[in-house]
């Protein structure tokens, strides 16, 4: 069976149009149409593409894609598609331009969700997983530009400092990332810890302490933060979309700047629950490494808890960047009460714990 309808041929090496008869043979599965002075032309199906623009369906040969046959007549149109369809010669593309309203919008909505999903929960994974692609010498260009800002506005308590670093020194802390610790004087429970390995701890929170297995808690947990580049992450997670695109070009600096715009947002991160679980976790081997009674990570937590219902009107700092949950100290006890620890007091340790509580 043949169908046929006019049709307009461009050669490819001219603008000229050429009107023409363009005949659909089913039979040989071809097209044919004849041009004036050319001769007649014949375009298997099989070696055509055919480009839908606007009303016009397009047919363009595909060994020459500069040749094509344009066609505006909506009932050949429909005949060709019907035989195509029929004939199992339709594209996947053709096959979606051909389905109704009703699938094009469910298209529409599932490509708008796989966006979402993916800009929430694939785009943010994936900025995290990134910071393996940073160097070490980005947590400390970060860490100190953070520190230096952090201090412009903090009054250091240099004497208590240095008894820290003592308390520090007789502790066993990991080898790989130097730690350096300050004590700052204000009323604020808080204290954080930066990509560099600086951590932070201020008066109001030492001062709840009833003991120095609490600031050892502390430290074991701050500690494991830097340990486990838990800021870095959340920070390039934060900023993923920005950061997984110019990771994959290459573009170090361009990382380097958007992380150091924003390194100022680092000690008022809001670590997710399993970072914080990690660190609790690494915490409290922490302490049984350095032979302290466990019961202090659950004590300093419980203490931090009763704090907070004790304000009126807002939350310790600590507690709006390491929120204390029921469920942290719960797993903090049954993994104490699971584990053969020995501890024993430590009278040098005890003695520093004391000058530094002393006003």
């Amino acid at each position: 069976m043949i169908i046929k309808n006019n049709a307009v041929y461009f050669d490819g090496v001219s603008s000229k149009p050429h009107q023409t008869e363009l005949f659909l043979d089913k039979k040989k599965n071809s097209f044919y149409f004849e041009i004036e002075n050319l001769g007649w032309k014949n375009w298997p199906l099989t070696e055509v593409n055919f480009v839908h623009r606007a009303e016009l369906l397009i047919l363009q040969l595909k060994s020459d894609e500069m040749q094509t046959v344009q066609i505006s007549d909506t009932r050949f149109v429909t005949q060709l598609k019907s035989y195509l369809s029929d004939t199992k010669q339709l594209s996947w593309y053709d096959k979606l331009i051909n389905s109704s309203f009703k699938i094009h919008l469910t298209i529409a909505f599932a490509i708008l969700g796989l966006i979402i999903l993916t800009y929430i929960y694939i785009i943010p994974w994936v900025g995290e997983k990134s910071v393996y692609l940073l160097p070490d010498s980005f947590d400390k260009e970060i860490g100190n530009t953070a520190f230096a800002e952090a201090m412009l506005t903090e009054h250091v308590e240099s004497k208590k400092t240095a008894l820290l670093e003592d308390f520090t020194k007789e502790l066993k802390l990991r080898k790989d990332k130097p730690l350096h610790f300050t004590i700052v004087d204000s009323d604020i429970l808080n204290a954080f810890a930066l990509p560099d390995g600086n951590i932070v701890i201020y008066t109001g929170i030492l001062d709840k302490m009833k003991s120095y297995e609490e600031l050892i808690a502390l430290i074991g947990h701050e500690s494991a933060h830097v340990y486990n580049r838990h800021s870095m992450k959340l920070m390039c997670r934060d900023l993923s979309g920005y950061i997984f695109i110019s990771t994959i070009l290459g573009d170090v600096n361009g990382v380097m700047a958007v992380i150091g715009e924003h390194a100022n947002s680092l000690q008022s991160l809001s670590y997710s629950r399993n970072f914080e679980k990690e660190a609790d976790e690494q915490g409290l081997a922490f302490m049984i490494t350095n032979k302290a009674n466990p019961k202090g990570i659950t004590d300093l937590f419980s203490r931090l808890q009763e704090e907070e219902k004790e304000m009126d009107i807002s939350i310790p700092e600590f507690l709006s960047s390491h929120p204390v949950t029921k469920e942290r100290i719960k797993n903090m006890k049954t993994l104490i009460s699971k584990s053969n620890i020995e501890y024993e007091k430590n009278e040098k340790l005890i003695r520093i714990f004391q000058n530094l509580k002393k006003d």
